[in-house]
């Protein structure tokens, strides 16, 4: 049970609840914090004072007064003017992190929503009620404001939800779990759509898989280095003591752990070669690169998580309800956008890795890695699809935070497109696990020609070798290679090989 509102989210927190379905609980701090928040509100309309987004239109129309018997009907008609999403919904995980983001957000305290709003949220959250939140319509400022009217319209009754696997009208799914559909009162129509949290729920489950990533890249160029017959020197620590930049010096060592007691490297080492090729020897300087980029973004959606991006705020010490301009994506845009090049270069280096192991003038294998050339074409055309993939990623990579454009007849005349970026980052790195699958397949047969059982590969690169066997055979002659792909790239996804490598070389480091 995740109780909710007395520390910080962490991403780690966000995937216990999106993808491994943990419960959540308000804390009792935060409900608190809700009432106080509540309050002020409730003397702002006892007042009649305009206040922007309470007793006023909103955007461009929040110049018209709203008559306090129409207060009921300004809220719901903002949601559901503002469910105007397209394209493909979101997964299941997503909604889910979307639905705790904006309830972390509420129970800050400065939304003055009240409890019974936020509590009806966490409820069709635990009852594996999501609702369905097209992934495409969001420019990323004055909130996901379209992602989050799908959200919210679920807790009106309207709209559609996903209840055991099928997308069904909300109303009904409601009924059936005995649940009210909630009468919105002034401010919380606003309070429940304002705010970051698409974007940010698609950047934390991003960072998660991007943190394996990190690692699994690593163990894919380990793997190169003993089917390129490569040398360990460029790893060598002292390197990266001089020039110390983080991530460095981790790649460097998980390298070498890896590859540590190999018997093929140990044969190969007074070969003629004086230095590998880029790909290969200056691999810790471009993942490490990569790896400090993850951190950074990684404090920033860590902020993001717990930030309240609401508008107006209520300040509940002072009674002040102020107006501002925390619902911009910028500091996620801008930073979705630097782990997409991020991410999208460790997919450029791999595929030049592969594209040696294929290329038999570039090493000691055979042709396209067969043994049969001519007859067979072996993994000629899986480095085909790499080249696909990462040429993909570079249109991908262009920055979407640059491409502003004004909304609200001007009102909202700068944009931040956060979610875009966030989306975008996602995709790229789905690319980059089919490549390092290619690697990963390329290289175990690289090392199947080398290894016998006096010229055994590392001992952390026996392992994943090992495990990659069990899952996909040799390649002796040709045959479809797809599903070979998707079951590499899906012990990637599920840690698998990871796991194999870690258990025999210990943690590595990202």
């Amino acid at each position: 049970m995740l109780i909710l509102g007395d520390i910080p989210l962490t991403i780690e927190d966000v995937v216990r609840v999106a993808r491994k379905h943990e419960r959540v609980k308000l804390s009792d701090a935060a409900i608190e914090r809700m009432e106080k928040s509540r309050t002020w509100v409730d003397k702002v309309l006892d007042s009649e004072k305009p206040v922007y987004g309470i007793n006023t239109g909103f955007g461009e129309l929040s110049k018209i007064l709203i008559p306090r018997e129409r207060w009921e009907s300004l809220q719901r008609n903002l949601i559901l003017s503002h469910c105007t999403g397209v394209g493909e919904r979101f997964p299941e995980d997503v909604s889910r992190a979307i639905m705790l983001l904006r309830a972390n957000s509420l129970i800050q305290g400065y939304s003055g929503i009240r409890v019974e709003a936020v509590e009806r949220l966490i409820m069709l959250l635990n009852k594996d009620i999501y609702p369905v939140i097209p992934s495409k319509g969001s420019v990323g400022s004055s909130g996901d404001l379209a992602p989050l009217s799908h959200m919210a319209a679920v807790l009106l009754g309207e709209g559609m939800v996903v209840y055991e696997g099928k997308e069904v009208p909300s109303a009904n799914v409601l009924e059936a779990a005995e649940i009210s559909p909630i009468v919105l009162e002034a401010k919380e129509g606003l309070a429940l759509i304002n705010g970051t949290q698409a974007m940010t729920a698609v950047a934390a489950l991003t960072l998660y898989d991007a943190c394996n990533l990190m690692k699994i890249v690593d163990i894919a160029a380990a793997l190169s280095l003993e089917a390129l017959t490569g040398t360990r020197t460029a790893f060598d620590p002292r390197i990266g003591m001089i020039r110390p930049h983080k991530g460095h010096g981790e790649t460097a060592i998980n390298v070498l752990k890896l590859t540590e007691d190999s018997k093929i490297m140990e044969n190969h080492a007074d070969c003629e070669k004086v230095q590998d090729a880029y790909s290969l020897r200056c691999v810790s300087q471009v993942h490490g690169a990569s790896k400090k980029a993850l951190h950074h973004v990684i404090d920033t959606v860590n902020v993001e998580m717990n930030s309240v991006t609401d508008n107006p705020l209520v300040m509940a010490d002072t009674g002040e309800i102020i107006s501002g301009g925390n619902f911009h994506g910028q500091p996620v845009a801008l930073v979705m956008d630097y782990l997409k090049i991020a991410l999208a270069e460790l997919g450029n280096i791999s595929e030049r890795r592969t594209s040696r192991l294929v290329d038999s003038k570039l090493s000691d294998l055979p042709a396209f890695l067969t043994a049969y050339p001519g007859v067979n074409s072996g993994f000629m055309i899986l480095q085909y699809t790499a080249a696909s993939l990462v040429s993909e990623n570079k249109v991908l990579a262009h920055p979407a935070s640059v491409d502003s454009i004004p909304t609200s007849a001007n009102q909202e005349d700068h944009v931040s497109m956060g979610t875009i970026a966030a989306r975008q980052a996602q995709e790229i790195l789905e690319n980059v696990q089919y490549v390092l699958a290619i690697e990963i397949l390329a290289a175990t047969q690289g090392i199947d020609f080398l290894s016998s059982n006096d010229k055994s590969p590392g001992k952390g690169n026996n392992a994943v070798h090992k495990v990659v066997r069990t899952i996909v055979p040799h390649l002796d002659d040709d045959r479809v290679l797809s599903p070979d792909i998707l079951a590499i790239r899906d012990a990637i996804r599920d840690e698998s090989i990871l796991n194999a490598a870690e258990n025999a070389v210990g943690e590595l480091l990202i």
